[in-house]
């Protein structure tokens, strides 16, 4: 007798690496892998967030939004979908946040030890100006001036360029966050230069952008007003 595959927990992941879709486990809806987040059991029986999907066992995947975390964990979504007793702490949506803030800044470390990235106002300004500049981040914390003034200066080059894709602009990390990455203090400004490993930082910090916004989630609302 064959069993039936079960719709919340993948196979692994060995076992599920073309798997482009799947479903949420708090709102049922079916969405591409890069907007859920992959959970796990740990051996000891607390759930944890698997942002790379590669940890062992079988997973539950959530949509990528704090809101949802937390409908999961209050809810005990986590319990009925590994059909187990499991530990989902009450801070499980404020860890997963902190494990996305430190894979972003991970990923920009990488890119700053392979020199594919500059910082300081005057550095960005010339790197903007002089085309090489790939894409801005401004610390979240920044002064307003300096970032409209950079912001002018990348989109002047875009119209000048006829560039139809979006200049990419992230503003997702604090300045603490990015003195850390850069090893350097005081960073309020920095400019990706061109290189294959900045589509690994800029969709990690899109993922931590689509987490944060769960005020506009319509998923995390449907899974809200389903109670």
């Amino acid at each position: 007798m064959l069993a039936l595959a079960d719709p919340d927990l993948d196979n692994g992941p060995r076992t599920d690496r073309s798997a482009t879709m799947r479903m949420c486990a708090v709102s049922r809806e079916v969405r591409p892998i890069d907007e859920l987040i992959r959970f796990v059991v740990s051996p000891q029986g607390d759930v944890v967030p698997d942002l790379k999907r590669k940890l062992p066992g079988r997973g539950l995947w959530v949509t990528a939004s704090r809101r949802t975390v937390a409908e999961a964990v209050r809810r005990h979504q986590f319990g009925k979908g590994f059909k187990r007793e499991v530990r989902a702490a009450a801070t499980l949506p404020a860890d997963t946040e902190a494990l996305l803030v430190r894979s972003a800044t991970e990923a920009l470390a990488m890119l700053a030890k392979a020199g594919q990235v500059v910082s300081g106002f005057a550095k960005v300004e010339g790197a903007l100006e002089q085309g090489k500049a790939e894409g801005l981040i401004h610390a979240s914390d920044g002064a307003a001036d300096g970032i409209r003034k950079l912001d002018a200066i990348a989109g002047q080059r875009s119209r000048n360029s006829g560039e139809s894709r979006d200049f990419p602009i992230v503003t997702v990390l604090t300045s603490e966050e990015l003195d850390l990455a850069l090893g350097r203090s005081n960073v309020i400004h920095a400019a990706l230069l061109a290189g294959p490993a900045s589509k690994t930082f800029l969709s990690r910090c899109q993922i931590l952008v689509r987490y944060r916004l769960a005020d506009d989630d319509k998923t995390a609302d449907a899974a809200r007003n389903s109670d």
